[in-house]
């Protein structure tokens, strides 16, 4: 079919997260091959009753301008878990019972485990409703496609995870002591409580030491008041992606001490860039940081932490072989090009499926 075929991706792509920068990548390595439209049901972030209603609103305004898009050949829908979940269920309904073509629902979210196991009824039917109406389901990993299966009746359920684009990376080969990098939202569920008390310990008993930190959140504050306090702590705020870049550039080791996450982009982009990691055993987080790649850790102990961290700022070999075996993982598992070529595949197949069950129909 190649660039005839016709994929509607919806999703987040108006505000600064995972999905969006999915979006945004996944429609620019599919665009070689297909016609990619993206219609984004974003809500804004926010709380409170207030916020509540808002974003129900807007969720009615953007399903009720859905049905006048061009139909297309297939439908690409994004979640999250819970409202996310939601929202998503009536592009699938719509897509599937109206449109009447195939659709791929791409599982993200970092608690989509808790939301698969709530008690909660109305949530378990909205589940089972929007699962067993989806042509495909993909999941970011073997760990989520394993829960999904366990969890749900989703039919065709497949793994394909997150990837980056390596040629946008690149690893500085000037640096010689360790350089901690954290880029990520400075909060509780990134661990941004736990990094704090780790670096504070570190930068007191680690010479040649120097940690970059990039991101806004709750912690901002505290990150401030170690910068002033220590020259070898440095906070950038929130930083486009061309600081990030340069950050992770001139990096030795990546942290991202989260309690929960899908298979973070963020880590793929430290690794294309050259760093070793230390992260937790969260989500699909194992299966990508094998031995070979970095330390994983338990989630919520700074002490194991900062122990994690000094050991590798005190085995510059050990971070050196990290780094390579890191180059190697994405430019064989966690590039685009070997990404947007498994979507393809998969679109390619749900829409030959599509053709024959209208063949055989025909005959009938």
């Amino acid at each position: 079919m190649g660039n005839n075929m016709d994929i509607l991706i919806v999703g987040s792509n108006r505000n600064v997260g995972g999905i969006q920068r999915y979006i945004d990548q996944q429609a620019e390595h599919l665009s070689k091959e297909a016609s990619i439209r993206i219609y984004d049901n974003e809500t804004s972030n926010g709380s409170g009753p207030i916020w509540l209603v808002l974003a129900i609103l807007q969720t009615l305004f953007d399903a009720l301008q859905f049905p006048f898009r061009r139909r297309p050949d297939l439908v690409h829908v994004h979640t999250a878990h819970r409202f996310s979940f939601y929202r998503a269920t009536f592009y699938i309904l719509f897509s599937a019972y109206v449109w009447r073509v195939p659709v791929v629902l791409h599982v993200h979210g970092s608690s989509f485990d808790e939301f698969l196991t709530t008690r909660s009824i109305t949530a378990q039917t909205i589940q089972v409703i929007g699962f067993r109406t989806c042509s495909s389901v993909i999941t970011l990993s073997d760990y989520w496609k394993e829960l999904i299966e366990t969890h749900t009746q989703a039919g065709h359920v497949i793994a394909i995870p997150n990837a980056v684009d390596p040629k946008k990376y690149t690893s500085s080969s000037d640096v010689t002591d360790p350089t901690i990098v954290y880029v990520s939202h400075l909060s509780e569920r990134k661990g941004a409580a736990e990094f704090i008390t780790a670096i504070s310990d570190l930068v007191e008993q680690q010479d040649d030491l120097t940690i970059q930190v990039a991101g806004s959140g709750p912690y901002s504050d505290r990150i401030e008041q170690l910068e002033a306090e220590y020259n070898e702590i440095n906070y950038h705020g929130y930083v486009s992606e061309e600081k990030k870049r340069e950050l992770l550039a001139d990096g030795t080791i990546f942290v991202l001490p989260s309690y929960a996450e899908g298979l973070p982009i963020a880590i793929l982009e430290a690794m294309a860039a050259g760093n070793s990691i230390v992260s937790t055993s969260v989500g699909s987080i194992p299966e990508v940081i094998t031995e070979e790649r970095g330390l994983v850790l338990e989630p919520g102990d700074p002490h194991e932490l900062r122990a994690a961290l000094q050991s590798l700022c005190n085995s510059p070999s050990e971070v050196s072989r990290m780094a390579e075996q890191n180059l190697v993982a994405i430019e064989t598992q966690y590039n685009w090009d070997r990404i947007a070529s498994e979507l393809f595949d998969l679109y390619s197949e749900l829409l030959l499926a599509e053709t024959d069950a209208e063949a055989r129909n025909s005959y009938q």
